[in-house]
């Protein structure tokens, strides 16, 4: 009357022995991205030269930044604010938001994935460079490193 059920293939019982091992870093951490599946680097670069500037200048908060920068930068960055905050607390300067001419960015690519350039940013009473690395991670582009000269 009624057919029986087709067998279901068990899976083969593995042992530890058998089991494929992974880095868990590897599998589940930041993947890098190549140039071409990311977006124009240049404005990223002008915002990020801007508000580097503005953070130092204290008008912009640095977690603005976080989603923009590596835990390294982040950390680098604050310890520029508190000691950019303390100057001008010794000094007795209001915070004012400067006023800033971007040059456009010198662009170099040392590898697939990475962006190395130099920002200019001409102000009132100076000119400052400002270096940033961008990395491909995760479809986007991370600052790995940035220095305000």
């Amino acid at each position: 009357m009624s057919q029986p059920l087709p067998e279901v293939p068990r899976p083969a019982r593995t042992t530890k022995a058998d089991a494929v091992r992974f880095d868990v870093e590897e599998f589940f951490g930041l993947q890098q991205t190549p140039t071409a599946s990311l977006p124009d680097p240049e404005p990223l670069l002008i915002n990020l030269s801007r508000c580097v500037i503005e953070v130092l200048a204290g008008v912009r908060e640095l977690d603005q930044l976080a989603r923009w920068v590596g835990d390294d930068v982040y950390a680098h960055l604050l310890k520029r604010v508190v000691l950019a905050a303390r100057a001008r607390q010794v000094t007795g300067q209001a915070v004012r938001r400067p006023q800033l001419v971007i040059g456009r960015p010198l662009i170099s690519e040392p590898r697939d994935g990475v962006v190395e350039a130099v920002i200019m940013v001409h102000q009132r009473a100076r000119s400052r460079a400002v270096a940033i690395r961008l990395e491909g991670l995760d479809g986007r582009w991370r600052a790995s490193a940035i220095n305000v000269l």
